[in-house]
């Protein structure tokens, strides 16, 4: 019933050194220097377990990715562009653990049911989710018709999203229509004990984050309550989003951008500037529509929140701590699931990723406390997949 995993070096994110990770069901028991089941077994009735040699591998947070189309996005360039349903094998491959559901530009065809339903399937299959009620357009696409009881009354709803502006897909929210949700969404989290967060999806329009810096100064909302996505997705928004961060916002820069500023470019950015990172966070925008044409529409992967990680930490430019926040911890805060995720601590939920020091391989991956990948290969009924 329990899992030791010995002498991995551990990030938590903040660098501890070598350890012991007890892992009992599923949570984290103890981090120690030295672990010894037998002094254990006389303090706790531990019968049944596992003991892993971690020697060489670095043991970081389960990453958490907040932007995945989980039930299928796209649908821009007609029904051939659809993009399918995400398998769970593409998720934890990327070494993630925790995903927040978005249905994005199609409420026609796909609802805030089917994404509830493939919430709960995934969790079933061993990972954490929750997922963000609304859509593209207003007014947003709900299960109860209201921002506020989805966010107050359904379990795994935690905010709204993603709601887009300046972008010719979205709606044009007048000012008062983002008042509206915004009001809607920080209620619907202080009744429900939420994080009430409202994810921005932000276009190429010509406004970028106007609109949301008009908000602001029209309003009493905090800043922290929003997080707009896909910052990087051209220099000018970019600029913009570094304005939100010195105000007190969180932004989101989805990983895989090859036409704007690339994950690692702008990380690189920030720090050099003086940033933090505490408030930046990146997601993959998972089985989200890239363009393409309609014969072959592109298709984001979570595993690109994993390649662009690695090519950071590889080129050893941003300490790996920091780096390591913007998928763990970072994430975690802004959802209201820290300390018990986004961490490893004792009493935290057991979702721990361990790497290889050098290239940052996925070699073993624990979601609340079961054993996903193992030496690299997914788990699946007993035998491996190749990861």
């Amino acid at each position: 019933m329990f899992k030791l995993f010995k002498n991995a070096h551990c990030f938590t994110p903040f660098d501890i050194g070598k350890k012991d990770i007890l892992v009992i069901f599923n949570k984290i028991c103890l981090i120690e220097d030295d672990i010894s089941i037998e002094n254990l077994k006389n303090c706790f009735p531990l019968s049944g377990g596992e003991v892993f040699d971690c020697s060489g591998l670095l043991a970081v947070p389960g990453f958490i990715d907040q932007h995945v189309h989980i039930a299928g996005g796209g649908g821009e360039q007609g029904p051939l562009s659809r993009t399918p349903e995400i398998m769970l094998s593409d998720i934890i491959s990327a070494g993630v653990t925790t995903v927040v559901g978005v249905l994005g530009f199609d409420s026609v065809t796909r609802n805030i049911s089917g994404l509830l339903a493939k919430a709960r399937s995934l969790e079933n299959e061993g990972i954490s989710t929750v997922i963000y009620t609304g859509s593209y357009g207003i007014p947003t696409a709900t299960l109860t018709g209201r921002v506020l009881t989805d966010i107050a009354l359904i379990d795994k709803v935690v905010g709204v999203g993603e709601i887009a502006i300046s972008d010719h897909r979205s709606s044009h929210p007048s000012l008062a229509s983002l008042r509206e949700i915004a009001a809607e969404a920080r209620s619907g989290g202080m009744l429900g004990g939420k994080a009430g967060v409202v994810h921005l999806h932000v276009g190429d329009g010509r406004e970028g984050l106007n609109p949301l810096f008009q908000l602001l100064e029209e309003s009493d909302f905090p800043a922290e309550m929003f997080v707009p996505t896909h910052i990087n997705r051209n220099p000018e928004l970019f600029s913009q989003g570094i304005n939100f961060l010195r105000i007190g916002g969180n932004i989101d820069l989805t990983a895989g951008e090859k036409k704007g500023i690339s994950v690692p470019a702008a990380l690189t950015r920030l720090v050099s500037e003086g940033f933090s990172l505490d408030q930046v966070t990146i997601t993959s925008d998972g089985n989200g529509s890239t363009g393409g044409d309609s014969t072959k529409p592109g298709m984001a992967r979570v595993l690109d929140l994993l390649q662009d990680f690695r090519q950071v930490a590889r080129e050893k430019e941003i300490p790996f701590e920091m780096l390591l926040k913007t998928v763990s911890t970072n994430p975690a805060r802004i959802l209201k699931m820290y300390p018990r995720k986004g961490t490893l601590t004792p009493g935290g939920d057991a979702d721990i990723l361990f790497l290889t020091p050098d290239d940052f391989q996925v070699e073993i991956l624990l979601s609340r406390g079961e054993i996903l990948i193992k030496e690299g290969k997914i788990m699946k009924k007993g035998t491996f997949e190749t990861c």
